[in-house]
Parts: C-alpha cells; sequence; structure tokens
C-alpha cells in the first residue's frame, strides 16, 4: 500500500484545521447543551438512557454509544462539551494527536447522541465521519487521504443528486436561490443583500450550484490538475455561502476537506521556507506508514465505502436494500458511513411562528430568542460558526407534526420555569417567575426591498396567518 509521503503538510494543516472545527462544535454545544439535554432540559439525559437500555435490552451500548452511560446530568454534559475544548487545543499544538482524535470523536458522538433532534443534522453527521477517519491520519497510508475524500465527493453529489431527486421545480426552472436567502433558517445581513441581486443573477446562482455539486466532485478522481479545480471551485462556492448564510462551521469543514485535493507541492509554495522543514518534522504523517495503523484503514475502507454506496443506491432508486440495510442500520449509530442531502427542497415563502406568553395580571407577551430572525427590526446577525440549535429548530415546527414532540417538551419547561430552558430566550418575559399560559401564532416573512429598508429600517415584513392550533390557547 502506498505510503503517505507527499501528504506531510497537508496532513499537519488538515489536523490543525480540524481541531479548531472541533473546538467551534464543543463550545457552541456547552453553551447550550443543559437545555438540550440537562436534568431540567428539553430531553433529559438521563430519560434517554433510560429509554435506551428498556429498547435495546444487552445490545443498548451499540445502539446508543456514550460515554454518559458512566456518569448523566448537568455536570458530565458540562464536563464532556467543555472537556471537548481543552481536547481539541491539545490536538491544535500536536500533543498525542491519535489519543486526542479517539476522544473527541467519542465526545461528540456522545453529545450527538444526548441532543437527540437538536443534533441530527448533516454537519453532526459530517463531524463524526471526518473525525472518526481522522483517527487513522497520524501515522497512516495514503488510503486514508482517499477515504476522506470520498467524504468529501459524498457530501457534495449526493447533495446535488437529492436536489434533482427531489422533484423540487424550483431546481428545474433554476429559481431556487431566488428563494433561499430569505427562507433559509437562520439568515445574516448577507443574505439580505443577496435577495435584492437581479433574478438573472440568481438563476445563474442556482446553476452554478447545481454545476458545483453534480460535476464538479467527479474531478476529485482525476489527475492533479483537475483535483485542484474541484478544490477550488468548492471553496469559492463554500465561501459564497458563508458570505449569505449562517450555516455554523459546515462551509469550513467543508472548506478543510478540500485541503486534502492539494498536496505538499503545491501547499509549500505558499508557506515560508524555512517553516517547511519544522512542519514536516512535527507531521504525524511519515514516509512509510505503520503497518498496524496501514491495516486498520483497510478495514474500515471495506466497510463503509461499500455502506456508502449502498445509501446512494438507495437514494437514487427510492426504497431500502433490504439484504445489505440491516448491515448499514448496525453503523448509523456511529455516523461514520453517512447519506448527504444538504438543502434537497426549498421553500417558496418563509412561514415562522410566533410564541406568547401570559400571567394572570399581564397581557399575552412575545417571546424574543436570541438567534431566529422573530422581530421585523431584528438585524440578521452573523455567527458562524457557532449553531443555536434550538433557534435553527425551530424553522421546522411549522412544517409537520414530527417536529411538534420536542417543541411541546421546551413549552412544558418554560411553564415550569426551567432556567436552562430559559436562558435561551434574549430576555425572560416576566422576572419574578415563570408563565402560566402559552399560544403560538403562525407568521409570513419577506425580506423588505431596498427601498423599504431606507423608509422604515426594516429588514422584514410579516403578515399573520393566524393560530397554530397544536398549540394555541386564546
Amino acid at each position: 500500500m502506498p505510503a503517505a509521503d507527499g501528504y506531510q503538510l497537508v496532513g499537519w494543516l488538515f489536523l490543525r484545521g480540524l481541531a479548531l472545527i472541533y473546538l467551534a462544535a464543543f463550545a457552541s454545544l456547552a453553551l447550550q447543551i443543559t437545555a438540550l439535554a440537562g436534568e431540567q432540559g428539553i430531553y433529559p439525559i438521563a430519560e434517554q438512557l433510560a429509554v435506551a437500555s428498556e429498547r435495546y435490552g444487552n445490545a443498548w451500548l451499540w445502539h446508543y454509544p456514550s460515554l454518559f452511560w458512566i456518569a448523566a446530568g448537568d455536570t458530565a454534559l458540562l464536563a464532556v462539551a467543555w472537556g471537548g475544548c481543552a481536547l481539541a487545543l491539545l490536538l491544535l499544538i500536536g500533543v498525542r494527536e491519535r489519543l486526542m482524535l479517539v476522544l473527541l470523536y467519542l465526545g461528540y458522538l456522545s453529545l450527538y447522541h444526548a441532543g437527540q433532534a437538536f443534533t441530527s443534522f448533516q454537519w453532526d453527521y459530517l463531524l463524526l465521519e471526518t473525525g472518526f477517519l481522522a483517527i487513522f491520519l497520524p501515522g497512516g497510508s495514503r488510503l486514508v487521504i482517499w477515504l476522506l475524500r470520498w467524504v468529501l465527493f459524498k457530501l457534495r453529489f449526493l447533495s446535488g443528486l437529492a436536489k434533482v431527486l427531489s422533484g423540487d421545480p424550483r431546481w428545474r426552472d433554476l429559481t431556487a436561490v431566488e428563494h433561499y436567502f430569505e427562507t433559509q433558517p437562520l439568515p445574516h445581513i448577507g443574505a439580505w443583500l443577496a435577495h435584492q441581486l437581479p433574478d438573472w443573477l440568481l438563476r445563474i446562482g442556482t446553476a452554478g450550484t447545481l454545476f458545483v455539486e453534480l460535476i464538479v466532485p467527479f474531478f476529485l478522481f482525476l489527475p492533479r490538475r483537475w483535483r485542484f479545480i474541484a478544490a477550488w471551485l468548492t471553496i469559492g462556492w463554500q465561501l459564497l455561502i458563508i458570505a449569505t448564510s449562517n450555516h455554523n462551521w459546515l462551509n469550513l469543514l467543508t472548506i478543510l476537506l478540500c485541503l486534502l485535493l492539494f498536496d505538499d507541492r503545491a501547499v509549500q509554495r505558499l508557506m515560508p521556507t524555512r517553516l517547511i522543514p519544522r512542519l514536516r518534522a512535527a507531521s504525524s504523517l511519515r514516509a512509510s506508514a505503520s503497518t498496524p495503523v496501514a491495516v486498520a484503514t483497510l478495514i474500515v475502507a471495506l466497510v463503509t465505502v461499500p455502506a456508502g454506496l449502498v445509501s446512494a443506491a438507495e437514494m437514487i432508486s427510492g426504497r431500502p436494500i433490504p439484504m445489505l440495510r440491516h448491515w448499514n442500520d448496525k453503523l448509523e449509530s456511529f455516523r461514520v458511513a453517512n447519506r448527504y442531502h444538504v438543502f434537497p427542497t426549498m421553500d417558496s415563502e418563509r412561514i415562522a411562528i410566533q410564541i406568547e406568553v401570559w400571567r394572570e395580571g399581564s397581557d399575552w407577551v412575545p417571546l424574543d430568542f436570541r438567534y431566529a430572525p422573530d422581530r421585523p427590526d431584528q438585524a440578521p446577525a452573523f455567527i458562524v460558526p457557532h449553531q443555536p440549535r434550538f433557534d435553527w429548530l425551530l424553522w421546522f415546527v411549522p412544517r409537520g407534526p414530527v417536529f411538534l414532540d420536542w417543541f411541546e417538551r421546551f413549552l412544558n419547561r418554560l411553564l415550569t420555569g426551567s432556567p436552562s430552558v430559559t436562558a435561551l430566550l434574549e430576555h425572560p418575559p416576566f422576572n419574578d417567575g415563570p408563565p402560566q399560559r402559552a399560544r403560538v401564532r403562525v407568521w409570513r416573512y419577506r425580506f423588505t426591498t431596498g427601498e423599504e429598508r431606507s423608509e422604515s429600517s426594516a429588514w422584514r415584513r410579516r403578515q399573520a396567518l393566524g393560530p397554530f392550533y397544536p398549540f394555541y390557547r386564546s
């Protein structure tokens, strides 16, 4: 098996970048994990463990792999989240890289399961799959580089394929991007600015998205020059997305994976000459791969690559493959062979909810969240790489009953005065205790035009659509 010679600098830079992304992901969760899974949170971790133990019997650890079987509660959740930040910093400075990578993967996998609906997103899958493969990078073979390129290919191509297979006419008639900036979950000011662009330019943007996701990924498997083209086109598109969207660290991780399309000969041209020998010496990728690591990597490839192919085949056919689905299900709890489908459909309008609360002697008061764009005069904030899980998931509530379980749990916690859940709000509605009742209304939002913004200073216009009947009491 060919050794990792030619990727020592690339590997060193990749692990440093991965450390920073792990740091952002753990820190973001540390700020909100007790609200999501704490003792007074929406999905208490102790409750989750009891359900998993009862449901899975002796196979509980396989179906719910988590460090929280050792200890559960607020202290354990915060210890894993802030501990992950510390481990990321140790990886950043090069301390026991493989050990740090193993612990980071286990820590994030534990938080992923603890977060339930709040952590079941594409970026969580991508970080876990990338983080798992990175364990085999120190002292590993060039096969690790190819496996990480395979992850990048899946992310890009399957996301494009999902758009085509979804049947959404907005992708077919090239109008998807005309709606995207206004209807995405957490837009920032760049989204408002991009929404003002002419329709013909936004249609070019839609066509460009399909090209970059459906055609460019195949360049990854072509000779060196084509890989570089794929890298720069993908990086450029990710930077455009960052300039117009709050997608946490997803785009940063995608850019980091593009680094592996280059080699040392390309990278060292951009680095100070005196620094190159020092970084080569510090790199954990050696000219000759460690035999145990090379063998382990081959086993991982023989398991994860076919699993990815099965998932892709199921996406194309629209139905599971019975004989093979069983084996894929066994990997799902560990998120090491994922299917990706980022934004396969696009809404044509922004429908959002507003929660109102009441106490005796007061009027109904609307809740004000930290990041959800609920006030027309609230400037859309740039928050990359933070991922406010609750505010993001609020966007899904009007879209179907599957999202109502966690929302009902949130309302119950709010009415009982859970301090960790109340901390999700920008301003508590009442200073002397929890509200007594809650109700939900539905609104249609749209961005203002440049002229409207000049006249009113508002970023959005909104229209009342009426009560959200599953949670409305007059």
